[in-house]
């Protein structure tokens, strides 16, 4: 029969295996969400684009020398990239980062499925021009203050304080401030394509609802 010391060296054993299985595709959803392709990463890092490979299919062990410059070019905090379970103070505190001028604000801890995120972007931002990009997924924008330029393809148009859109990634987007001041918005981003579900309520029901 195992002792406890024994049984708590296994059980640790098997969560730093999870931590390590998890690795890999963590890093695979940041790089989609960014639409980064492997070989612009490998010159980012100088780590070969088959090692990247490797990583995100679980078929290479990451290491720190593999996963600190991968959380450089990022822009994550380690402990974010490999998501470290938390200890002692339950809440969870994820750190802005900035991005050719952008500042994002995390506002979910886990780098899979749905992401979530504030950005703030500058006056001035030079992107109006820039060649539009595609990637799979599925995105949510919404504007708390300034305007935003969103281009889809042919489309464009100015977001306002309180406007919203949505779109999937493949199509070519850009988007950009296109006003006088810093412009707030929300980002949701499903890298799988996963879409947001609004509710509301029909005149009929709020009715009922008051009664």
């Amino acid at each position: 029969m195992a002792n406890g010391g024994e049984e708590r060296s296994t059980v640790m054993g098997e969560d730093f295996e999870a931590v390590l299985t998890g690795v890999g595709p963590r890093l695979r959803a940041i790089r989609q969400q960014y639409g980064t392709t492997l070989a612009q990463l490998s010159e980012q890092t100088g780590i070969s684009v088959s090692t990247l490979s490797r990583l995100e299919s679980g078929g290479r062990r990451p290491t720190l020398e593999l996963l600190l410059p991968l959380a450089r070019a990022h822009g994550v905090a380690l402990d974010e990239l490999v998501d470290a379970p938390p200890t002692g103070d339950p809440r969870v505190r994820l750190r802005p980062f900035v991005r050719h001028g952008w500042t994002y604000l995390p506002l979910a801890r886990s780098l899979g499925g749905m992401q979530a995120y504030k950005i703030v972007v500058p006056v001035g931002d030079s992107r109006e021009n820039c060649e539009q990009r595609t990637h799979e997924g599925h995105e949510w924008l919404y504007v708390l203050s300034g305007e935003l330029l969103l281009k889809l393809g042919e489309y464009e148009a100015v977001l306002k304080a309180g406007e919203a859109a949505e779109f999937d990634t493949r199509t070519p987007h850009l988007f950009t401030n296109a006003g006088r001041v810093p412009v707030e918005f929300l980002s949701l981003f499903g890298p799988q394509g996963e879409r947001v579900h609004v509710r509301a309520r029909t005149a009929e029901r709020a009715g009922r609802a008051a009664d």
